[in-house]
């Protein structure tokens, strides 16, 4: 049986994904911490690995062989 997501779920996790990456961005994104840096880098870098987990449909904590 085939138990992929559909379209719908994914365009769904992408927007809630954007708008909680936006809602970050505005409380401790770029411009905010130490150096005017703040925790942008390491928001971006989680926001990247969450897309292409969506996208790609990838479980980055399944092991296994």
């Amino acid at each position: 049986m085939d138990n992929r997501p559909g379209c719908l779920s994914g365009l769904l996790k992408l927007f809630l994904l954007d708008k909680l990456f936006d809602w970050l961005q505005e409380r401790f994104g770029f411009g905010r911490g130490c150096m005017g840096c703040g925790c942008g880098v390491i928001l971006l870098v989680i926001f990247l690995l969450l897309a292409g987990s969506v996208i790609f449909g990838t479980n980055w904590l399944e092991i296994g062989f």
